[in-house]
This record gives C-alpha cells, sequence and structure tokens, in this order.
C-alpha cells in the first residue's frame, strides 16, 4: 500500500486559483465595492454588496450534523466540503459554509478543522492559524469591555458595582488552564481594588456568539450593548452600554464582520466566518455568512458543531429561530469505526471487522434521527468511508437505515473529493426539493418558562427521566424571567461525548438525570446557558499537544499541522 499523505501535504500541492475567480463563480463582480481581497485566495465581502443582495431568492440550506463523537472521528467538517464540492460535481451552484477554527484546538488535541484528504477547504495552513484575523477582532473587543469595568472601579464607581458580582471574564484564544482562575490588582497603584478574575477560551466569548448571529453592524452594535457585565449592590443588572462599551467594540469588529471566502480543492467557493464553541455556546457559523450563501448559491452546505444532539438542536432552536432560516435537509455523519465505539469496543481494536459491536452502537445514530424528525426534518445518513471498512460493516448499517425508513449513502469524498459524495449530493437534493411539502417544528415555543424548555431538550433529544437543580439555580431562572427573558430559547452546555452528563456512557442512554450546575445569562446573544455536569469554557492541553509536532521546515512551509 503506498504512503497515504496527510491533510497537509494534500493542501500545500493544491494549485489555488486566485480568489476573484473563485467569487466570478457565484457572480460577485471583480470590482472594489464587492470585495476587498485578502493576499491572493482569501477575501472578505464588502457591506455594499451584502446591502444589494437582499432582494434575491434565497436558495435551500443543508444543515451537517454527526452521531455521538468519538475519539474515532466522525469527520462532519470533510463531509460538509465534500458534499458541496459534490452539488457542484452534478451540476448546481453551491457554498460550503463553515466556522473559523480556533488556535486553542489547532495546538491542542482536536488539530485543525479545515477538512481533510480531498475534501478540504484551502488555504488550509492560514485557516487554521491566524486566517484573517477575526479571531484576534473578538478577543479585542471582548477585553476592552473587561478593560473598561476595572477602570470604571479604578476611577470611583460611579455605576456601584458590586466587584463580587461581576460576571465577565477575560478571554484567549489558546488552551491554557493556568489562566481559569487569576487574582488581578495584586500589586502597583491598583492594589486596592484586588479580585478574583480569570480567562475564558475565545470562541467561548458572549461577543463570539452575539458576532456570529448578528445581522449588521447596527444589530451587532445594540447587541453588544445589551452584555451582561455584573450586578450593583442593590442586585440590579449592569450592561456593557452603561459603560458606553458598545460603541468602541462594535469599531474593533467592524471589519471582522464581513465574511471571508476561500476555496476548496476542487475550487469552488467557502465562506468562513465566525465560531462559536458547541458545547458551551450555539456552535454554528455567522450568521451573515449563512445568509449571504443563500443569496448566491441554489444549494448552501453547513454545519453544526459536535453530534446532532448538541449541533443540530441549537442551530435549529437558537440559530433558525433567531435568523428566520430553515434547513431543507438534515445529513448525518456516521462512520463504522465510531458506531462500534459506541458499541462497547475500545479505540485500539477498530481495524477488526466487529458486527456485533457494530449492530449495538448504531442505537446512537437512531436516537439522532429521530431528534432530527421531530423538527419537521428528513435526515439522510453519510457513511463517511474509512479504509478499513469491510463491506459487511457498510451493508449492516445500510440495512438498518432502510428498517428505519432513512436514506443512506455511501461516501469517499477524502479519497475522491466531490466525485465521491456525488450520490449523497443526488439524494439530499432530492429531498431538498420536497422540502415545502413538509413543516418545520422548534422543539419548544418561546413562551414555555424556562425550566420547561431544558425539560423539554433533556428528555426529547437527551431521552433523559428529568432535571434536577438547586434551590439557587431555579431562583436564578425565575429571576431571568422576572427580568424579562422568558422568552429566550436555552443552550445547553454539557459533554459533546454522550447523551448523558457522564462522557463514558456511549451508545443511547435511556432515563437518565441532567444535573443543571449553573445558568448564565447571556443578555446580548439572546439565549439562556445551562451547564450541566463538568464542562470547562477554558480548556487545558492534553499531555502531548498537536503543538508537539508543529514547526517550520527548511522550506519555510508549516509542517504538523493536520
Amino acid at each position: 500500500m503506498s504512503k497515504i499523505k496527510s491533510d497537509i501535504e494534500i493542501a500545500r500541492k493544491a494549485r489555488l486559483k486566485p480568489i476573484k475567480d473563485i467569487l466570478k463563480k457565484i457572480k460577485v463582480p471583480d470590482v472594489p465595492e464587492a470585495f476587498s481581497p485578502m493576499g491572493r485566495h482569501i477575501a472578505k465581502i464588502n457591506f455594499e454588496y451584502l446591502k444589494k443582495l437582499k432582494k434575491r431568492v434565497d436558495g435551500k440550506l443543508i444543515l451537517v450534523t454527526a452521531i455521538s463523537p468519538t475519539p474515532a472521528g466522525e469527520g462532519k467538517t470533510t463531509t460538509s466540503v465534500g458534499l458541496s464540492d459534490g452539488i457542484n460535481k452534478i451540476g448546481y451552484k453551491s457554498i460550503v459554509c463553515l466556522r473559523e477554527p480556533s488556535l486553542g484546538p489547532s495546538f491542542g488535541m482536536k488539530g485543525g478543522a479545515a477538512g481533510g484528504g480531498y475534501s478540504q477547504v484551502v488555504p488550509m495552513e492560514q485557516i487554521n492559524l491566524h486566517f484573517t484575523g477575526d479571531f484576534h477582532a473578538i478577543t479585542s473587543a471582548h477585553n476592552l469591555l473587561s478593560a473598561l469595568i476595572d477602570n470604571h472601579i479604578y476611577w470611583g464607581n460611579k455605576l456601584n458595582i458590586d466587584e463580587n458580582k461581576i460576571v465577565w471574564k477575560r478571554v484567549l484564544d489558546m488552551n491554557d488552564r493556568a489562566l481559569r482562575f487569576v487574582n488581578i490588582n495584586t500589586k502597583g497603584i491598583a492594589k486596592d481594588f484586588v479580585r478574583e478574575d480569570g480567562f475564558d477560551i475565545t470562541v467561548a466569548s458572549e461577543v463570539m456568539a452575539i458576532f456570529c448571529l448578528a445581522n449588521d453592524l447596527k444589530d451587532l452594535e445594540q447587541r453588544i450593548g445589551n452584555i451582561t457585565i455584573a450586578y450593583n449592590k442593590a442586585n440590579k443588572p449592569v450592561f456593557a452600554k452603561d459603560l458606553n462599551a458598545h460603541g468602541p467594540m462594535t469599531v474593533l469588529l467592524k471589519e471582522a464582520l464581513r465574511p471571508n471566502v476561500t476555496q476548496t480543492l476542487e475550487h469552488n467557493p467557502a465562506i468562513i466566518h465566525g465560531g462559536p464553541f458547541a458545547n458551551i455556546a450555539h456552535g454554528c457559523n455567522s450568521v451573515i455568512a449563512t445568509k449571504t450563501a443563500l443569496k448566491l448559491s441554489d444549494y448552501v452546505v453547513t454545519e453544526a458543531g459536535f453530534g446532532a444532539d448538541l449541533g443540530a438542536e441549537k442551530f435549529l432552536n437558537i440559530k433558525c429561530r433567531k435568523s428566520k432560516i430553515t434547513p431543507s435537509c438534515v445529513v448525518i455523519v456516521a462512520t463504522v469505526r465510531a458506531l462500534k465505539m459506541h458499541g462497547g469496543l475500545e479505540k485500539n481494536n477498530l481495524k477488526e471487522e466487529n458486527l456485533d459491536a457494530l449492530k449495538t452502537g448504531l442505537i446512537n445514530l437512531e436516537r439522532h434521527i429521530k431528534n432530527i424528525r421531530k423538527f419537521g426534518l428528513e435526515a439522510v445518513v453519510a457513511i463517511n468511508h474509512f479504509i478499513y471498512d469491510t463491506n459487511k460493516e457498510i451493508n449492516v448499517i445500510q440495512k438498518f437505515c432502510k428498517s428505519v425508513g432513512a436514506q443512506v449513502s455511501v461516501c469517499s469524498h477524502w479519497a475522491n473529493g466531490g466525485k465521491g459524495a456525488a450520490d449523497l449530493a443526488r439524494k439530499v437534493i432530492k429531498i431538498c426539493k420536497k422540502s415545502e411539502l413538509k413543516k418545520f417544528n422548534y422543539l419548544y415555543k418561546e413562551q414555555l418558562p424556562l425550566w420547561e424548555k431544558i425539560e423539554t431538550i433533556a428528555k426529547e433529544i437527551y431521552g433523559a427521566s428529568r432535571i434536577t437543580a438547586s434551590d439557587d439555580v431555579k431562583k436564578t431562572l425565575k429571576t431571568f424571567e422576572t427580568n424579562g427573558y422568558k422568552n429566550l430559547p436555552v443552550c445547553i452546555a454539557k459533554t459533546q461525548y454522550s447523551f448523558s452528563v457522564d462522557p463514558k456512557l456511549v451508545g443511547a442512554p435511556s432515563n437518565h438525570e441532567i444535573p443543571i450546575r449553573e445558568v448564565k445569562l447571556s443578555s446580548g446573544a439572546n439565549f439562556v446557558v445551562v451547564v450541566c455536569g463538568s464542562i470547562m469554557t477554558m480548556p487545558g492541553l492534553p499531555k502531548v499537544p498537536a503543538a508537539d509536532k508543529i514547526k517550520l521546515n527548511k522550506k519555510g512551509e508549516t509542517e504538523g499541522l493536520f
């Protein structure tokens, strides 16, 4: 067997086209008003041009999600890119819309997020590293607000902020557990204002969530102004607008809010913009990016973070509700390897055929299919093919999908690019064309109390029998409702590896309990974060991080990035 090329080797050998040629395929004119080049192969679309698109008819939206993640990997982003290339391959215009990768995972355990094999977005190195600087702008805007809070307190605290009730931490786009808890103002002229603070990773910032839900600059500024930063001595909320922070923060984000356009290895357009964490935020690319793509193509392929329980649920209940968009079809990515892990197999044994473990693990896929149908949507199962998969194992999944009435497609896009996802593309388009006959449903109504919304998700999506919380958590939820936030959607923060809060409980556990540890108000993003189990908003690095192998070679090229 010949040596399998790494993702970065494949990406480096690709002959990229000038970005103006990529934009020409979706009829974006080569004029200064339409876009601004960010080098030869990346561009930002300008606001002047976005305004001209508003009267155009939208294309169809396709959501790519997956079974519950495992260490074996599922290849959701790779499938999204492959599907979009596949749709273009069979004669339609398609744009893939993705999140921007965070430096934390890129140098940590997960690696980059630009697809893989022959289904990648490029230039891979720039996308996985600093890209167009959007995340740095978000980091700066967030930390400007932090600086303004402490500066206000230093100069007399006119707003009477309770220093023990400041809820706004600082952020950094890096995995660094040492920064989770820090003491500030311990020395120097501010030593009389010592307090405990901490850092989250940038993708966990409410500014990131707002950035990805805002419709335009005006909406962005208004949402930023509504961020709850602290509570005063009378226990009343203090907002970012009370510090006049929304103006300068928006200035820092002005250029970043324009969507970024790159290309796939097959020279099809890709819009990559924004990137909130999926287990503590809503985990989708920006609304601006998605809406732009819908105006420029027949079909838009986008993805939601992690498995369908964390990603698709939030995409449908939060992003779709806030932006008034609806997918016409959902693709659930599954692999033989991951399903065998859900069936109890260890990662070291995945290369061996094991039909019993596979059949046991199919219960996870079944739960996700049923959950998607609760929204009135039809799901297609994409089997992301690996070289060690056997025909018998593939047949088991195909027969199972047929038994539950779900379409299924075996995909080889990692090895064959768009050609390997052409069958999936045809099946997806067929469903999109008949989607008008079905009615999309949200899982819960806005008017429900917050507790009932959480309970609905826990029971309907996670298969739990009940939710539990302390009296303090219940009181906080009631306070949110009293303060006018009852109609907000809820964003569950929990492990991505299980339907339960126990990451080791694979498959599809039922009748378990979902304990609510704390609830947080994201008044700017307009949702309530519900923290269940042990979730870190500032991850740490693994024992051997990806950074251990990343370096420049003698040619000045990056090695070790994946």
